[in-house]
């Protein structure tokens, strides 16, 4: 390997670490927006229970860590945690959306957002 291709190499995983660096900041009145795709099923009386393609529980989300929750959709999107549902959503979700979303519920305790 010549010095020319050192370097490239070098300037790549200095791109890629800081892509992976930059966070995106939520808004949780932006995600309260958002939040109506949600609702059907998380939060409603405690959660949804549904039977297709089967039977389980839509857990709460209000006060849930927005790590947590950003982690999750993170999952569902690339498929280490598997739902079809929350994968087609996960799917059609921007980084700032989930990150709305997320901020959204991590503060949303029952309390109303502006």
């Amino acid at each position: 390997m010549n010095h020319r291709s050192i370097s490239m190499i070098a300037m790549s995983l200095l791109f890629c670490a800081a892509a992976q660096a930059q966070t995106v900041t939520g808004n949780a009145a932006a995600g309260k927006y958002d939040s109506a795709m949600c609702e059907g099923c998380h939060n409603a009386h405690g959660g949804f229970k549904t039977d297709f393609p089967e039977v389980y529980h839509a857990p709460k989300l209000n006060g849930q860590s927005a790590a947590y929750l950003a982690q999750c959709l993170q999952d569902y999107r690339s498929g280490a945690r598997r739902n079809p549902t929350m994968k087609a959503v996960a799917d059609i979700l921007t980084p700032q959306q989930i990150a709305n979303l997320s901020a959204y519920y991590a503060v949303a305790k029952g309390q109303k957002i502006q």
